[in-house]
């Protein structure tokens, strides 16, 4: 039977499966490029269009110079209708982001590109002046002018990695774009987007944003007022928590009435952008970069910008496809070659220009060829041969596509923590543990025979790690599969690499090397400061916390890690460990009915007696490894 839990665990896989995939990866980035272009053409200053979708296409080259050109193209026939110039500056723009966009010399020179997009317009400009089609006001011409120099380098900025500052200026150009988008009369795009800024934003991106929907004069309400006092209320000293995503509206509200310009059209979308703003994480800060440790910090977001960059090239590396068409020609080669009609054969060449698609019935007959052939015997098993040829070669790439797969979330994770450990380094303070943990671990053989690896240690920023590795099976070749995995996880951790990286290089490793089902992972990952767990389970069987109320199964056993790269099986499960409950780990040596029983029946025993209870149960079911971890908390004096 299957059920909607069933339903929701293959989606969540699918859509794993689909955030690795490089052809996701490239539709989405295509269709970003698109929707960007469409966007930016919307925008204007006095009811007049600006360049900022040629901008787009002079920052980008190549294909998505193409995809952000056809999409400036039709929003600019959607909004503006027929606008000359706007064609021009397109098709100018996109010949020369074509022949320069990746060229040596644009890399080298980061104003060229800059210049000839301010070129263009200016030029465009006076030849449309000049054949009066055109009737543009000098302030305006030298405003387009200057937008199209300055929004080329802040798109090319943005590009290439992070820069808070050219991030803040988009959000503003970006902002004075989506406000002229209203799919809705009462539903702007502009003022969404503001709303969310206003509560999830950086001050300088809020202010820039207000100043923009200002400029575009859509309200007679000044918006960068109402943006920034909103802003303001999230630096009280007690959080507003939910309270605070109201915000935007009630500022918009007392400015409106404090300067008696009445509007509530705009309303409802900054409400709805500020309610779905709340749901984002909040601006990172700048740190301060001084000494060494400001040095430490750019280092580390070069490197972290280096291996992102080395990842999105591995994820537009184009597949080569098979040549099925060859294999059949060589088939009908080696098939002629040694046939004893072939001289007077005058279907040889006919034979081999047959289609690849022959390659891809299971089993061919005389009577199912195109062709009428003397000695088909010779022609089908030489067919036949092609055939596994075809199939090693697919398994060949299927492998490979895992290889890159593997490599390639290594740089995405390797980019992503390197990145954070700069936005940490300023961080001096770790957070104060307020729990201490006390861990005891029981098995029914010695260390050195269970295959069953049982590690305690503590992690960065008060994390504490309990990470139970279960090499399958018995025996010296289950215990090292355990230490192993145990070793290299603990490695990772504890140098603060994140649990869900750390654990799906492991799956990688295994699947790499074909020990797929070789160990089950179980990894407890406790804050000491707030109690909090998160259980990382990798083919390892339920968890059980046992409290004054009786006993709880945490999680369902799954998958073990390296049955493949892309479709990720582990099981999080998150709780709050209290002080006097009880969470217990237990190895595959334990059936779950029993588990969960003598975990009900040890409610108010000790640690050892509810150990006792299990293993007991563990060896009367098998003869399997059984190890058993139980975990509780105790305050710390300053708790």
């Amino acid at each position: 039977m299957i059920t909607i839990q069933s339903y929701v665990r293959q989606g969540r896989h699918t859509l794993r499966r689909w955030a690795v995939d490089p052809r996701i990866h490239t539709v989405i980035r295509g269709l970003g490029y698109f929707l960007a272009g469409f966007a930016l053409s919307a925008a204007s200053l006095g009811q007049s269009l600006l360049p900022l979708s040629l901008a787009l296409v002079c920052a980008c080259g190549g294909w998505p110079a193409v995809l952000s050109g056809l999409g400036g193209a039709l929003g600019y026939r959607v909004f503006w209708g027929v606008e000359y110039s706007a064609l021009l500056w397109l098709c100018v723009g996109l010949c020369v982001a074509l022949i320069l966009g990746q060229s040596h010399t644009a890399r080298d020179t980061p104003l060229l590109l800059p210049a000839i997009a301010g070129l263009i317009v200016a030029a465009s400009g006076v030849l449309l002046q000049t054949l009066g089609m055109e009737d543009t006001p000098v302030a305006l011409y030298l405003i387009r002018v200057g937008l199209a120099c300055g929004a080329t380098f802040l798109f090319s900025l943005v590009r290439k990695g992070r820069n808070p500052i050219a991030e803040w200026l988009v959000c503003g150009l970006a902002t004075l774009s989506l406000v002229q988008i209203a799919p809705i009369k009462w539903l702007s795009l502009g003022f969404l987007a503001a709303g969310a800024l206003s509560v999830a934003g950086a001050f300088p991106a809020v202010a820039i944003a207000g100043l923009a929907l200002d400029l575009s004069q859509v309200t007679p309400v000044p918006m960068t007022a109402v943006l920034v006092l909103a802003y303001l209320l999230r630096l009280l000293p007690k959080p507003l928590g939910w309270a605070g995503r109201l915000a935007p509206g009630a500022t918009y509200l007392l400015v409106m009435w404090l300067c008696d310009k009445w509007d509530v059209l705009p309303l409802p979308a900054l409400v709805l952008g500020a309610l779905a703003g709340g749901f984002l994480p909040g601006p990172g800060k700048v740190a301060h970069r001084r000494g060494e440790t400001g040095v430490a910090q750019v280092r580390l977001e070069l490197a972290s910008g280096v291996l992102a960059q080395t990842q999105q090239l591995l994820l537009e590396a184009p597949e080569v496809p098979v040549d099925e068409d060859a294999l059949v020609t060589r088939g009908a080669e080696r098939a002629c070659a040694s046939c004893p009609n072939r001289k007077g054969c005058k279907d040889s060449g006919r034979i081999a220009q047959l289609p690849g698609l022959l390659l891809h019935k299971p089993l061919l007959a005389p009577e199912e060829l195109p062709i009428i052939c003397r000695k088909s015997g010779r022609f089908l098993a030489e067919l036949h041969r092609s055939q596994e040829q075809l199939r090693s070669i697919r398994a060949d790439r299927q492998r490979q596509k895992e290889y890159r797969a593997a490599v390639i979330q290594q740089y995405q994770f390797l980019s992503e923590f390197l990145q954070n450990l700069s936005d940490r380094l300023s961080k001096r303070a770790e957070p104060a543990s307020v729990y201490s943990p006390r861990v005891a671990v029981f098995g029914n053989r010695p260390e050195e025979e269970n295959g069953d690896r049982c590690l305690r240690f503590a992690g960065t920023e008060g994390r504490y790690y309990v990470l139970l590795c279960d090499g399958m099976g018995t025996g010296l070749g289950a215990v090292q599969e355990g230490r192993t995995a145990g070793a290299m996880l603990k490695r990772m951790l504890c140098a603060g690499y994140p649990a869900e990286y750390a654990l799906r290089s492991i799956n990688s490793i295994c699947a790499l090397r074909d020990r797929a089902g070789a160990v089950t992972i179980d990894l407890a990952e406790i804050q000491l400061d707030c109690g909090k767990v998160a259980l990382y389970k990798w083919g390892a069987v339920p968890s059980y916390l046992i409290s004054s109320m009786g006993a709880e199964k945490i999680g369902i056993a799954g998958p073990p890690p390296g049955l493949s790269v892309t479709d990720y099986q582990e099981r999080i499960e998150k709780l709050t460990l209290r002080r006097g409950q009880y969470l217990i780990m237990v190895s595959d040596g334990v059936g779950e009915n029993e588990a969960l029983r003598c975990c009900t029946e040890g409610v108010g025993k000790t640690p050892g007696e509810i150990a006792v209870s299990l293993i007991s149960s563990g060896e009367a079911s098998g003869q399997d490894d059984t190890t058993v971890v139980v975990i509780s908390l105790e305050p710390t004096e300053n708790g």
